[in-house]
């Protein structure tokens, strides 16, 4: 959530406003601290986000997936080293 927020360049207490949340709320999501589900579903879809829940199995895989899935982008943007 942090990543998203600072991505968007918003602040702590603007975020939370936009997501209908306190400041001090979206800060212990932020810091691993315990919030309500319902709190928390609230805020990732005000930011776009989405939780999704895995067998513990596929989560090897899908990290590979996501690591692929990274390098592509890095890749792409990355300057062409052949061209002046």
């Amino acid at each position: 959530m942090r990543n998203q927020r600072a991505q968007n360049r918003l602040r702590i207490d603007d975020t939370a406003a936009l997501c209908g949340v306190s400041g001090d709320l979206l800060s212990r999501l932020e810091n691993g601290k315990s919030v309500t589900t319902e709190k928390l579903l609230a805020v990732l879809q005000s930011l776009g986000l989405r939780m999704l829940i895995v067998p513990a199995g596929d989560v090897p895989w899908i990290e590979a997936a996501l690591s692929e899935h990274r390098a592509t982008l890095d890749a792409q943007t990355q300057p062409d080293p052949s061209k002046p």
